[in-house]
């Protein structure tokens, strides 16, 4: 059980947890509750569910942890918004820890936690977890258990993240122009890293299970393409290799729509040849795609019929989500942090003592 006893001043922190109420939140708190070492001095759970008078979270909270527990509304603006949200109204903790709803923190982690800030230098900004996907251990995973397991990698994620307040402040927090859970922790972390604080890896781990998803899921997350828009509008063409993040298949994505397009231009024109070979194209291109998802795979009736269905839809789904974005944040500039904006107060006349005779 935790120990909740107060922390020293310099490690105290609060968990911050935006919610839309799954019940995965349930098994986080309690593991949070169960685990050894100093407990937060407050949990913030910012209910971002577009019906916050449904169901009260406060069920789902365990007794341990029941006295130290605020809900805030968050208005289902967002994973950053409900974030901004909930670290402003924590309190004035040193350390804010933000924690998604679906993770599960390990047996240890407040033992580790209060480690990990221990040894935070004063130049430390932020301290992430060591996030564990646990994949099927009698097949081989799916594409979106893939897709999950690829957190592991991530390298400022926010699922378990410990970042410094102080740091918060200076840089004005979350841009809550990322709507999704998606580049908002890459953004915030270089803004971070410009403004001269570091970011380190910490010894405590934390484990985000896959959450069950439907067919339809890939084609949905290309919504990120239009973050990944503002990612180059606000950190430029390489923010891709300091944020450490995977380059993706948009630029094969965006020549298989154009090939399947020009057929259709081309078949409508009467150009039939030309229709043909660009369809060749575009059949090879999602070819090689649906293989690409499907060899890796378990190999089952319905992953192939899903690979195959999705693998046609999601490159023209990615491309009109990249062209949403370069209309949407087309004057997209920086987040300032906070009094950037202002004007600066007028000079303070001088005052001169008169001499003495």
């Amino acid at each position: 059980m935790t120990d909740f006893g107060a922390p020293a001043r310099d490690a105290a922190y609060a968990v911050v947890i935006p919610t839309l109420g799954r019940p995965s939140l349930g098994t986080c708190l309690h593991a949070l509750a169960e685990a050894t070492g100093p407990g937060p001095v407050r949990v913030v759970l910012v209910d971002d569910r577009p019906d916050a008078s449904r169901v009260p979270l406060t069920a789902d909270v365990p007794p341990a942890l029941r006295a130290r527990t605020i809900v805030v509304p968050g208005g289902a603006r967002g994973p950053a918004a409900a974030r901004n949200l909930g670290w402003r109204a924590a309190g004035d903790v040193p350390w804010i820890v933000f924690l998604d709803d679906d993770v599960v923190p390990g047996p240890t982690w407040g033992d580790d936690l209060t480690l990990d800030l221990a040894a935070a230098t004063g130049r430390t900004a932020a301290i992430t977890a060591r996030i564990e996907v646990p994949l099927p251990p009698d097949r081989r995973p799916t594409d979106w258990e893939r897709n999950t397991a690829g957190l592991a990698g991530a390298r400022w994620i926010t699922a378990d993240m410990a970042y410094r307040r102080a740091a918060l402040v200076a840089v004005g927090g979350f841009d809550e122009r990322f709507r999704r859970a998606f580049r908002e922790d890459a953004d915030l972390a270089l803004r971070v890293l410009d403004a001269g604080w570091t970011l380190t890896t910490g010894r405590r781990s934390t484990t985000h299970p896959v959450r069950p998803a439907g067919r339809w899921i890939s084609v949905r997350l290309q919504a990120g393409n239009a973050d990944d828009v503002l990612m180059t509008r606000l950190h430029g063409r390489h923010w891709w290799r300091r944020a450490g993040a995977p380059r993706g298949r948009l630029p094969l994505h965006l020549a298989v729509t154009g090939a399947a397009v020009t057929a259709l231009g081309c078949a409508l024109l009467g150009r039939h040849r030309a229709a043909a070979v660009c369809a060749g194209a575009w059949l090879a291109g999602t070819t090689e795609f649906a293989l690409a998802r499907i060899l890796p795979g378990p190999g089952t009736r319905d992953e192939v019929l899903t690979m195959a269905a999705t693998s046609a839809l999601v490159p023209p789904a990615a491309t009109w989500h990249w062209l949403r974005g370069r209309i949407e944040h087309r004057n997209a500039g920086p987040l300032l942090p906070p009094g950037a904006g202002e004007p600066a107060p007028p000079p303070r006349p001088v005052v001169r003592e008169r001499q003495r005779s």
